[in-house]
């Protein structure tokens, strides 16, 4: 079970890393992308984007639910947390994020458009930074169980 808490440690702080510096650093910069750039930016940077976040997020569930057939340290409730925090960073990108990214693609950016993928981000990032909490107490769980 170690290599599966080391993979979950490893694609949700990468995961954690990147969500920070998606909301902090690159979707306020979107407005500055010219306007008759912006639709062609838009489209290139969601499938690139794609690519990134697919295989980190996609080890980052699976691990998360592996974790709840034999969690760290015996720590159930910590797996659980875990596993729920997970899955609502997906839950949250299918229904609000990745619609959002689709009408600013459709419609081009609006101030409207542009406030509501930071605020959905910001919840985001708040889901997977406290997944890195959660992975954090697991990972001392189970070195402290380790000794």
């Amino acid at each position: 079970m170690t290599e599966v808490l080391v993979l979950n440690a490893a694609s949700t702080f990468f995961m954690v890393g990147l969500t920070w510096f998606v909301q902090v650093v690159h979707y306020p910069l979107f407005p500055f992308v010219g306007g008759t750039e912006f639709p062609d930016y838009h489209e290139r940077h969601s499938n690139r984007t794609t690519w990134v976040v697919l295989p980190p997020m996609l080890v980052e569930l699976v691990s998360s639910f592996v974790l709840l057939t034999d969690p760290p340290a015996g720590e159930a409730g910590l797996a659980i947390a875990g596993a729920l925090l997970a899955g609502a960073t997906w839950l949250l990108t299918a229904a609000a994020a990745a619609p959002t990214h689709g009408r600013i693609g459709r419609e081009g950016l609006s101030r409207e458009l542009g406030i509501r993928l930071i605020r959905i981000s910001w919840v985001r990032t708040l889901v997977w930074t406290g997944h890195g909490a959660v992975v954090c107490l697991l990972l001392l769980s189970a070195l402290s169980s380790a000794d």
